[in-house]
């Protein structure tokens, strides 16, 4: 018989990781099992992806905030900074924030608005539209950012951010400056030692610092690089990706995450006869359609990766074919045809895959993962992925 489904995304229940734990075992008996109890079987190219909060969590790769204002103190001996584009988030950066306030007596921090990087907005555009102010190129301080658009509370979570990080800078005894603008270079009119908190354009905000004349301008990632005081830390991507863990302590981002992907495919190919694919994601690179938020504010959607995920999909546009190679078919004589097609396929047409984007494997997967695990109460920060690789003709 015709297999009829295609490709199936299931979020497989495990047990809450603590430091320690045997992840690589856990991952491993959490979908047999699972296996067992559907039941279904396990296949060749199959993938199964764990979220990133797991392999952080087995690491331990916490930090305080005291061993981040440690850190902070030495990139910034001099007791101030200008701290540029943080996200506008209690999760992301209101924990970090309270450690750059605990090490720092004066920050000034630089907003992008209309909304920050990932779409959370301190302002409409529709409000900016109604002014004559040009947010490519027009600085706001505060006071004026208040008189033309009050406290305008995030649309989302109700919260006022500004509000919420002077808060967060007045209980740890630092005064903040706060100044809207997009350009990055304008915070080198307010101070000479710079932070970026931005995410996604990181690299072209250090550059343009770098040739304003900025001396030694760090991102987030430069942060934590390596521990402090017995913190966790990412060689790669230091405090980017971090979360809130509690009110004094952040998770960050999992670090020697390759090390893992690589032995649970070993183990289940042991077990199992069958070499899947092992992926570790966190955020999926999608956006909400009603308040235009992006959900990545991780670094990348996958710090790792089995070798069968590397690339883009190598596919032909079903529906181009169809109405265009096979117009004059119907019926089994028009999947007969396409079948037969894409077996003969060798090589990507541009015009044949018109309108499939060519994003990277474990990209869509990891988006495909972070939609099905949730970030709530499902309790399945494992996904099993099966017949992706698949297409009409198999």
């Amino acid at each position: 018989m015709a297999r009829l489904t295609g490709t199936t995304a299931r979020g497989i229940r495990a047990p809450i990781i603590r430091e320690g734990d045997d992840l690589v075992a856990i991952v491993t008996d959490s979908v047999l099992k699972a296996g067992q109890a559907e039941p279904f079987t396990i296949n060749d190219r199959d993938v199964i992806a764990i979220t990133e909060a797991i392999v952080a969590r087995a690491q331990g790769n916490y930090a305080t905030v005291d061993q981040i204002a440690a850190a902070i103190k030495q990139k910034f001996p001099a007791g101030r900074a200008g701290i540029v584009f943080p996200i506008l988030s209690r999760n992301r950066f209101a924990t970090m924030l309270k450690a750059f306030a605990r090490a720092l007596d004066h920050i000034t921090m630089q907003m992008s608005y209309p909304a920050d990087e990932v779409g959370n907005a301190l302002v409409s555009l529709e409000q900016v539209d109604e002014t004559d102010i040009n947010p490519y190129s027009d600085v706001l301080s505060e006071d004026r950012f208040r008189k033309l658009f009050g406290t305008n509370p995030h649309p989302f979570t109700k919260v006022n951010y500004m509000s919420l990080y002077h808060d967060i800078c007045r209980e740890e005894d630092c005064d903040l400056t706060i100044i809207l603008a997009n350009d990055v270079r304008e915070i080198l009119k307010h101070e000479k030692d710079i932070l970026t908190c931005d995410v996604h354009n990181r690299k072209r905000s250090l550059r343009l610092l770098r040739e304003a004349g900025a001396k030694n301008p760090w991102n987030l990632e430069d942060i934590l690089t390596s521990s402090v005081d017995g913190s966790g830390y990412n060689p790669e991507f230091g405090l980017l990706g971090a979360n809130k863990a509690s009110e004094e302590k952040v998770k960050l981002f999992p670090r020697d995450s390759q090390s893992y992907v690589d032995a649970i495919q070993d183990l289940m190919l042991k077990k199992t006869g069958k070499k899947v694919e092992v992926m570790v994601y966190g955020d999926g690179a999608f956006r909400d359609p009603v308040y235009q938020i992006w959900e990545l504010a991780d670094p990348v959607v996958s710090p790792a990766f089995t070798q069968g995920l590397a690339g883009t999909p190598h596919e032909v546009k079903l529906k181009y074919i169809a109405d265009n190679e096979f117009a004059g078919l119907c019926g089994n004589d028009l999947k007969d045809a396409v079948s037969e097609y894409i077996h003969l396929q060798k090589q990507e047409d541009e015009d044949l895959s018109l309108g499939t984007t060519p994003r990277r494997l474990y990209d869509l997967l990891g988006s495909l993962s972070d939609l099905t695990s949730g970030s709530g109460d499902k309790g399945t920060p494992i996904v099993l992925i099966q017949g992706y690789f698949d297409s009409y003709a198999d």
